[in-house]
């Protein structure tokens, strides 16, 4: 009988990827001692409630959309998800609060770091969100320069309107940081101008399922190399269990 529960923190989790990783985990590896579990909630105020509810939870992954709103419920977060302003990982400490981490930073950097040619030195992060904030603290440690790119650009930003020519071909990395085309809603993609990229172009997308987005096989057809987030899945998946059991 498991005596420690883990589990997601999300809105539609339905189709994550969390569950059946860590129970097969758990499950391959004898882990007998921790389950994990799904926990979708309509709003991030009903977190304590949860918490409360669950008394043998001791830690959670948190996903989309809550990864920045959660930090006022948490007692501490660590130097990086500080840094970041956004947390993905909580674990519940002795005294019975929380903390939060951040290992989708660490996850990409891994990931994206052997992808890396010496004329990738400017990148387009798209979207603004938790997951955005996390790639754009990895590109500062991997010491590259970036541009976020919004529908409703702030200062220093560009609008998707921006992306011309000129830009596509001085920024040679395009990473996908929005939720756009995530199953199942697998046919929307972001309005860049796909026509500029061209085989020095590295394009990664956050998303995982599926496998291949319609933004990833625009970016293919144009001769530019790809990467999907499975891997950075997987590395922040462990990065978390690390946490969660130390």
């Amino acid at each position: 009988m498991s005596n420690k529960l883990v589990g997601l923190l999300g809105k539609h989790i339905a189709h994550s990827f969390s569950k059946k990783y860590f129970t097969e985990k758990f499950s391959s590896q004898g882990i007998t001692n921790y389950s994990y579990e799904n926990f979708p909630l309509e709003s991030i105020e009903l977190a304590p409630k949860l918490w409360e509810t669950e008394s043998s939870l001791v830690g959670m992954n948190v996903t989309i959309p809550y990864k920045e709103s959660i930090i006022p419920y948490l007692t501490k977060l660590n130097r990086h998800a500080k840094q970041i302003g956004a947390v993905n990982v909580i674990k519940k400490r002795t005294d019975g609060t929380y903390k939060g981490y951040n290992t989708d930073y660490y996850g990409f950097m891994k990931s994206v770091l052997p992808l890396l040619e010496p004329h990738h030195k400017k990148a387009l992060v798209l979207g603004t969100g938790g997951a955005s904030k996390a790639v754009q603290y990895a590109l500062k440690e991997l010491l590259l320069d970036y541009k976020v790119v919004s529908r409703t650009p702030k200062k220093l930003q560009l609008s998707y309107a921006q992306l011309n020519k000129k830009i596509m071909k001085e920024y040679t990395i395009v990473i996908n940081c929005t939720p756009l085309g995530t199953t199942p809603n697998t046919s929307q993609f972001p309005d860049i101008p796909y026509q500029f990229l061209g085989p020095q172009h590295l394009v990664f997308d956050l998303i995982y399922n599926p496998e291949e987005t319609v933004f990833l096989s625009k970016a293919k057809a144009q001769g530019a190399q790809i990467k999907n987030g499975y891997e950075m899945l997987l590395l922040q998946a462990d990065a978390s269990w690390k946490i969660w059991k130390k």
